[in-house]
Parts: C-alpha cells; sequence; structure tokens
C-alpha cells in the first residue's frame, strides 16, 4: 500500500490483446508485456490507482474482442488489438483523486488483466468491497456485482417472474445462471425452475441450490429427458448458452411465453448457429429479447441492496457459487480459458499470488 508515486513500481505488468480470437481462445492470442504505471499527475478527478488481488472472468470479454462485430453495435468499446484485457477487479487503492475512496480501501470496479489498474469511483458497476460474515471475500465482484446484478434484473426487470411460472435456465452452473436459480425459486418462489448444465457433478450442484431439476446438455438424450420435465411447457427460459439448447428450447415454450437472452456461449469460439425450429416463434407466439445489464443502470443500486440483505438472512447464498482459482499474473490467459471449458461453478475468480 501506498500514498505517493514514488513509492510504485515504475513499470508494471499487463496482459494485452495480440490477435482476435477466431475458434478457441489460447494464451497465444495475448502478449505479457510492461507499462508505466501511472503516477498521481495521470489521475482525473473521480479516478484512483489499485493494485489488483483478484481479477473477474466473463464470458462476455470473449464478444469485447472479437473484431466480427461492429463497433458501432456492440453495447461497450471493443478491446482493440494492442490494448489491455478489461476486466472487472478488485483491490486496494493505492493512489486517490477520489472525494470518496481513499488510500487503503477495498475496491471493486472496471480494471484490467494488469498489476495496476486505474478505476472511476463512480459508475453502476464500482464499489467498496462488501464483506459478509461467513460468505466469501469475493462477494463484490461475483454476487454482487455484475453476475449477480445481471440475475436480479433477468428475474424481475426483463422475464417479471411470477410464482406460477416455469422457469428454464441455461447455463445454470454458470455465475448469473446459479444467481437467478436462487432469486427464482428461495425469493420469487417459482413453481418450477429447470437448470440446464454441463455434467453431472454441476447439475447435482445445480439442484443442492435450489433447482427443481437439471437436464445435463452432454447426455445426447437430453432433448428428451427435458421434454418430459415440461409436460405444459414452459413460461420463461433464460438463455446463456444459444445454439442447439435455445433451438430445442424454441420448441418447449408455452405460447405468449418469454425468452430472454443473456448470453449465447455456444457461439462465442465458432462460427455462431444455425436455429431449426424459429417456425415455433410464429405458431407460438412468444417473445425472445435480449437483455443488457446497462439498460438498467438506475436500479442496479437496489439490485446489490437487496442481494446484500438476501445474502445476511440466509435466504440465497454464495458459499459455494465461486471457483476461486489461484495464480501467478503470468496464469490469467490460462484461467480465463476455463470459462470455454466448463471449469467453473459459478463465478470464476482469478486469484492473483505472488511469484
Amino acid at each position: 500500500m501506498s500514498s505517493s508515486s514514488s513509492d510504485l513500481p515504475k513499470k508494471h505488468k499487463v496482459w494485452l490483446l495480440k490477435t482476435r480470437p477466431t475458434d478457441k481462445s489460447t494464451p497465444n492470442e495475448f502478449e505479457l508485456t510492461t507499462r508505466p504505471t501511472p503516477t498521481i499527475d495521470d489521475l482525473k478527478e473521480g479516478q484512483v490507482l489499485i493494485k489488483n488481488t483478484s481479477l473477474g472472468n466473463d464470458p462476455a470479454q470473449r464478444l469485447w474482442m472479437d473484431g466480427s462485430i461492429d463497433p458501432k453495435r456492440l453495447y461497450i468499446k471493443p478491446i482493440l488489438v494492442g490494448d489491455a484485457i478489461r476486466a472487472s477487479t478488485m483491490g486496494t487503492v493505492v493512489l486517490s483523486k477520489s472525494n470518496k475512496w481513499n488510500v487503503g480501501d477495498n475496491v471493486y470496479g472496471d480494471g484490467a488483466w494488469a498489476e495496476y489498474s486505474v478505476v472511476e469511483d463512480s459508475g453502476p458497476l464500482t464499489g467498496k468491497e462488501i464483506n459478509i460474515q461467513g460468505q466469501s471475500p469475493y462477494l463484490t465482484n461475483s454476487i454482487l456485482g455484475l453476475t449477480g446484478q445481471t440475475a436480479w434484473v433477468g428475474a424481475f426487470k426483463e422475464m417479471e417472474l411470477k410464482p406460477e411460472h416455469v422457469l428454464v435456465v441455461s447455463g445454470a452452473a454458470g455465475a448469473v445462471g446459479s444467481t437467478l436459480i436462487q432469486i427464482a425459486k428461495k425469493v420469487i418462489g417459482v413453481r418450477t425452475v429447470i437448470g440446464i448444465a454441463g455434467g453431472k457433478d454441476k447439475c447435482e450442484w445445480v439442484k443442492s441450490i435450489g433447482a427443481d431439476d437439471c437436464v445435463d446438455y452432454k447426455d445426447p438424450n437430453y432433448p428428451e429427458h427435458l421434454k418430459k420435465l415440461l409436460p405444459d411447457y414452459a413460461d420463461r427460459f433464460f438463455d446463456n448458452v444459444g445454439g442447439e439448447i435455445l433451438d430445442n428450447m424454441l420448441t418447449l415454450m408455452k405460447r405468449h411465453g418469454f425468452v430472454s437472452i443473456c448470453r449465447a456461449i455456444a457461439g462465442y469460439n465458432d462460427e455462431g448457429m444455425t436455429l431449426k425450429h424459429w417456425g415455433e416463434l410464429i405458431y407460438n407466439r412468444f417473445t425472445i429479447k435480449g437483455m443488457l445489464i446497462f439498460d438498467h443502470t438506475a436500479v442496479l443500486d437496489q439490485a446489490v441492496s437487496e442481494l446484500t440483505q438476501w445474502i445476511r438472512n440466509g435466504t440465497i447464498s454464495n458459499t459455494e457459487s465461486e471457483t476461486i482459482i489461484e495464480g501467478k499474473f503470468e496464469d490469467i490467459p490460462e484461467i480465463y480459458n476455463k470459462l470455454f471449458s466448463g471449469g467453473n461453478k459459478g463465478k470464476l475468480i482469478t486469484k492473483l499470488v505472488s511469484a
């Protein structure tokens, strides 16, 4: 911890985007380099410099690196070749030009794959670290951060879940999906909640956090299993995956139901998806709508407040909804790529350790 620029190293390590991802992300697409460490004179009012202690890993980062998407149609500034890889970060303030955050504060914000990040002290996805006894120290970057807020928005503002609904969640063992299942079942009291996840172990875990049942998409007969669980079809489908799973769910939606598209991770590392059952949308007149948390910035303080309350009173829990992997700075790309190989339950966090 430092209160002056002279106490900091002159340079620090940073991971840059070397080439645009094409199929599966590999560490060869990233380049490790050093850059000058920002000084107090480099900071603008409302900014702080933090020493990063952990990084959040999110499938959305893959989209930000994708050069095939027109930047005018992307919802956030893309990561260009030569840019540092952006990520949600937690760390300790070492320099401050903020009236809100002081040197020594532990904070959460939009940083980078770097030893030090410049972070704004205001915005929808920033804040001081929140600690709750008996819970993970990474709450601020998981269930109270981008992923938990996304699940809250999906439940209350997009799908408007009601107790009488039948809900299906793909990517149910992921950070957003696992939080949504808990909100749906334990807060709203949704009648039936079905998860879709990869592997028997993950499915058992999804059921343990609240789902009434879970279907293993790695089982070649999973469409038949899912159909049996939905004799009267689904009112709501929250999709984190896309591809074949979305295509199959188009045949299992109730008339005038609602499909919320949060992510399409199945298409991030290939040529996209083909939907064979698009006609179902006509026959059954259900709605398909993409969702982004940034459309709901006015209510995110409410989301964090309610999520915090539910965790404090034990309604929902994050004790098992994180995968924490310790790694040296050089290991960051390898840990990140576990997102695309099913190597995590809940939020994947990179905990930075000294070499």
